[in-house]
């Protein structure tokens, strides 16, 4: 799938500007920088597996197999190449799947083959990140198919891990969702907190209207504004809200709401959209989208995802004798032969092999 710039930095209100992101089965540069920075701080965390090197010693190679043991969408299988080889001595990597693939239980997802001590070291980071970023991934598809059938656009929210959002958001995008603003930077959202702050939904969002109207560089970040009752969203519309947030409405409000913004679109020529959001389900999800929402937001896809099970499965060779392990003169020193004593030396000289 071609790589699309995210839009939620776009002005522009038309629902087909305000698709933010799509899948990138290509790891973007960006991924990659901050994939090297997680591992780098990582393996910093975790040391040296002196178990491993204790055990096997600097030569022995094993194979292993990341088995997925339950049904679920993979996220995460494309960065394991490049966090196997992380460490020195690299080991090498087979990958059995794509990212957003489903897959059964007892899929083999990659095949690594390497020193026993790298393959070690790796295997609980690997776990953890593929473990996580599958199960966002899982439970996003269970929200996509929720919504199938209907125009509305399932969206992640910022409740994402500290650092690991970028990696979240991917894996959202792996079970068929699209991404929100990525952080506070990326877009105008007039929430509760500055609405009461300001005294109204109506003066927070015009400030920051005018606020984004005095800056050049911010104009073509998209304004929105959240609503908990119908006066605020005409409060919102009214003060220039591209997009309403409904929060925790029900699915009656969430009705009505549509309908006052499509007469407000009908009136004005404007073309502003609605977000539902708050504690959605898969199923009030799908009510919210039946209800007529152009977006559904659910922050349950990053903050409450399971982790999947996912195990590696070593195979170690039997070592062939001590040696083979690189420690026959740690274990056991090499034994001097002892001088022969006067019958020794009387054998040896009657030994016709030693006559010349």
């Amino acid at each position: 799938m071609a790589a699309q710039t995210p839009d939620y930095a776009s002005k522009s209100v038309g629902l087909s500007r305000q698709v933010f992101c799509e899948l990138e089965m290509n790891l973007p540069k960006s991924l990659t920088a901050a994939l090297d920075d997680l591992l780098t701080r990582t393996f910093a965390e975790e040391g040296e597996d002196i178990t491993s090197l204790a055990v096997f010693g600097p030569a022995v190679r094993v194979a292993a197999k990341m088995v997925c043991r339950e049904r679920a969408v993979v996220s995460g299988a494309a960065f394991l190449p490049r966090l196997f080889a992380f460490l020195s001595p690299p080991a090498r990597v087979a990958l059995g799947v794509s990212d957003g693939d489903l897959v059964e239980p007892g899929a083999v997802l990659a095949e690594i083959e390497g020193p026993a001590i790298t393959v070690l070291a790796a295997e609980r980071t690997a776990l953890n990140l593929v473990q996580r970023l599958t199960g966002i991934a899982t439970m996003t598809r269970a929200y996509a198919d929720a919504l199938k059938g209907t125009k509305a656009v399932l969206l992640d929210t910022r409740k994402t891990t500290p650092s690991l959002r970028l990696f979240e958001r991917y894996a959202v995008r792996c079970g068929g969702g699209t991404n929100h603003r990525p952080g506070l930077s990326g877009g105008f959202l007039v929430k509760d907190n500055h609405a009461d702050g300001a005294g109204s939904t109506w003066e927070a969002t015009r400030r920051a209207g005018d606020f984004r109207e005095l800056n050049r560089r911010l104009h073509g970040l998209l304004l929105e504004a959240e609503a908990r009752t119908l006066d605020e969203v005409h409060q919102a519309l009214d003060a220039g809200a591209e997009r309403v947030l409904l929060d925790n409405m029900t699915t009656a409000a969430i009705r009505k709401a549509v309908e006052d913004v499509r007469l407000f679109n009908e009136a004005t020529g404007h073309d502003v959209t609605t977000e539902a959001s708050g504690r959605m389900t898969p199923e009030t999800a799908r009510a919210a989208a039946e209800a007529g929402v152009d977006f559904v937001s659910a922050g349950a896809l990053t903050h409450s995802a399971r982790a999947i099970d996912i195990a590696l499965d070593v195979v170690i060779p039997p070592p062939r004798s001590r040696r083979s392990l690189g420690f026959d003169r740690l274990v056991r020193p090499p034994r001097k032969r002892p001088r022969p004593g006067p019958k020794q030396r009387t054998r040896i000289l009657r030994n016709p092999k030693n006559k010349k």
